[in-house]
């Protein structure tokens, strides 16, 4: 019987690489979105042109209501869900002293609660049936800090200890959760920056190069696999050796 991912923002970016690749290795793909229904769309056409299985449900990860909904959706479409993938996530740039409370609400909502959200609505299925994997998405600055990003840094950085606690909370249940933590990856999270930023980043990353959504992705997939089965609580950089 194949496995079942659900995938937060699982259109665009580095969702979309982990819909696409996922379902390259069998599994039925949720994608989750909120406000871009044509992207999300045209990932799970790709999915089913390319013969798996995909559907796509909006769904505010920051609304535990929605959330409860997208569950109960994907449950009975698919019957279980074997891997939540936590990637959805936005960004802001800029001095903390011109921050207000709506951005820290904001960037905290979909970047920490959002991971909450979908966590609690899921665990309780993947506790039953004493098996699962849950693969949060944080950042390198939730690991060194970003000047500018102070917020962002500061929910990705929660994303990383939410990780290693509930680790070791479930482990008993055969239920395993770990992080990704992903460097400079050319997504639209980029789109601020000038090529001279972007030149400056990959003089300063060993391997030379920026990220691309299927690096992620292919760091997903092994932690998604019974081939990392032995495998919890851990924090996977992949940043192509920036800031080691």
């Amino acid at each position: 019987m194949s496995k079942t991912a659900l995938i937060t923002g699982g259109g665009r970016g580095i969702g979309k690489a982990c819909s696409l690749l996922l379902a390259k290795n069998g599994y039925n793909v949720v994608v989750n979105y909120n406000k871009n229904e044509k992207a999300a769309t045209i990932t799970a056409e790709e999915i089913l042109k390319n013969g798996g299985n995909a559907i796509c449900i909006q769904a505010d990860i920051a609304d535990q209501n929605a959330v409860n909904d997208m569950v109960k959706k994907a449950l009975k479409t698919f019957g279980k869900i074997d891997c939540l993938i936590n990637n959805a996530g936005v960004a802001a740039s800029g001095l903390l002293i011109d921050a207000d409370k709506n951005l820290y609400d904001k960037i905290f909502d979909v970047n920490m609660r959002g991971v909450y959200n979908c966590t609690y609505a899921l665990l309780p299925h993947m506790l039953s049936k004493k098996s699962g994997s849950i693969i949060n998405i944080s950042s390198i600055w939730g690991q060194t800090g970003g000047s500018c990003e102070v917020i962002y840094s500061a929910a990705k950085a929660a994303v990383i200890g939410f990780t290693k606690a509930l680790a070791k909370e479930v482990g008993l249940s055969s239920v395993r959760v770990n992080c990704v933590c992903p460097g400079v990856i050319d997504t639209d999270m980029l789109s601020g920056l000038t090529d001279s930023d972007k030149n400056e980043l990959i003089d300063q990353t060993p391997l030379h190069r920026l990220g691309n959504p299927l690096d992620i992705a292919r760091a997903v997939l092994f932690l998604a696999e019974d081939n990392s089965d032995f495998i919890t609580g851990q924090i996977l950089a992949v940043n192509g050796g920036l800031y080691i």
